[in-house]
């Protein structure tokens, strides 16, 4: 199955169509029965969408042969262990058809039916379950996890010499105390190595650690700086610990460092921008700073209906930025071409996507915020730039 990276590039440059593209997103979580609760939704929710596109009109057939396609997918191809489902169709443009089955629960029912995939719940969901790295170490052995998107990718075990806890007495003690000390220093080098060796192969961002007092200060003399930076905990986990119970201590430290992260980088974009440095805040400013590839990361509330079209909150004193005549010019090029849907700038929802399609087009960060209130002063929305014009 292809990256979850790789999906979001796609859909993100599919071209706005004139036939109706869906977008299907949903929770397969069991209910109280033990079994998913979707049909419902879904029979509800595609005989009335139908109804909307004229009987014999091409969207109304292109749409038929979406929900005819899903249902068989959802009929045959769903997996029992996935918590959640995506599915993006459209068949008047070349039979467009993109599913993807999650370890990770998706939010809540949703179907979106527009003129491109609706992929705002989806690039979130690659952020509240980033991929880490989770090391689990004592003196003689290692279990190296990935996680990403709430369940393991890959597993990797360490095991060298056990040294014995024998008690002798002078010289001898010493010399088997430095003879462990080898052993030790020997076996973190190595589990140094392997990390690295994991971190860049499955392009990790970030390492919770797991040791005891004996290996913990071994391990920190042996990280290189680049490793280091990453380092987001240390934990004391059992090495024994079980796989799911190590995914849930870990995931919780992830949240509550991203709660941390949140805030720093919404100060960072605010000061940023009170000094006229790399940023903008608001939506319209924000958008147009997308539409020409300025935006490194994108900054936004997680909440669609935070977003506000009519962003001119400003802080007092700040400095003007790209709204106005150049701003607007951008825009309307922009709507002008199709690169931009008309209703973005007065609908949150609409704009919200818009914005999180936009940086997913133009290589962009997506962090989003958790906390509303810490953009809400600016529209919810923000980003630092690569560059000033």
């Amino acid at each position: 199955m292809e990256s979850l990276d790789h999906l979001l590039n796609k859909l993100a440059a599919f071209e706005s169509a004139e036939s109706p593209v869906v977008s299907l997103y949903l929770d397969l979580q069991s209910n109280d029965h033990g079994r998913p609760n979707f049909e419902p939704f879904v029979r509800k929710e595609f005989k009335t969408r139908a109804q909307t596109f004229a009987d014999g009109s091409p969207e109304r057939e292109s749409f038929e042969r979406d929900v005819e396609r899903i249902n068989n997918y959802l009929e045959d191809e769903l997996q029992p262990s996935a918590k959640g489902l995506a599915i993006f169709a459209c068949a008047g443009a070349d039979e467009f058809f993109e599913a993807v089955q999650l370890d990770a629960p998706v939010e809540r029912h949703r179907l979106i039916v527009s003129s491109q995939p609706d992929i705002y719940p989806l690039v979130r969901l690659n952020d509240q379950y980033p991929r880490y790295a989770a090391l689990l170490v004592d003196t003689n052995a290692a279990r190296l996890f990935v996680f990403g998107l709430g369940a393991r990718v890959s597993e990797r075990e360490i095991n060298n010499v056990k040294t014995n806890r024998t008690s002798v007495g002078g010289w001898s003690q010493a010399r088997y105390q430095r003879h462990n000390e080898n052993y030790h220093l020997h076996h973190a080098k190595e589990v140094v190595e392997a990390l690295d060796r994991v971190v860049r192969e499955e392009e990790v961002g970030h390492i919770v650690i797991s040791g005891d007092e004996v290996i913990i200060p071994l391990l920190r003399e042996q990280l290189p700086q680049h490793l280091a930076e990453k380092v987001v905990d240390i934990l004391h986990l059992d090495i024994k610990t079980p796989e799911h119970e190590v995914l849930q201590a870990t995931l919780e430290t992830m949240r509550e460092h991203d709660a941390r992260d949140d805030a720093e980088k919404v100060g960072r974009v605010l000061g940023e921008y009170r000094a006229g440095g790399l940023a903008v805040v608001g939506a319209r400013d924000t958008l147009t700073a997308l539409e020409i590839g300025q935006v490194d990361e994108l900054i936004i509330s997680a909440s669609r209906d935070a977003i506000k079209p009519d962003a001119e909150d400003r802080p007092e004193g700040a400095p003007a930025s790209l709204s106005g005549e150049v701003g607007d010019a951008i825009i309307d090029a922009a709507a002008a071409e199709g690169d931009l849907r008309p209703e973005a700038l007065t609908d949150s929802v609409t704009l919200a996507d818009e914005l999180v399609t936009k940086a997913q087009q133009t290589a962009a960060r997506v962090t989003f915020i958790e906390d509303a209130s810490l953009l809400a002063g600016v529209g919810g929305v923000g980003a630092l730039l690569r560059y000033r014009i």
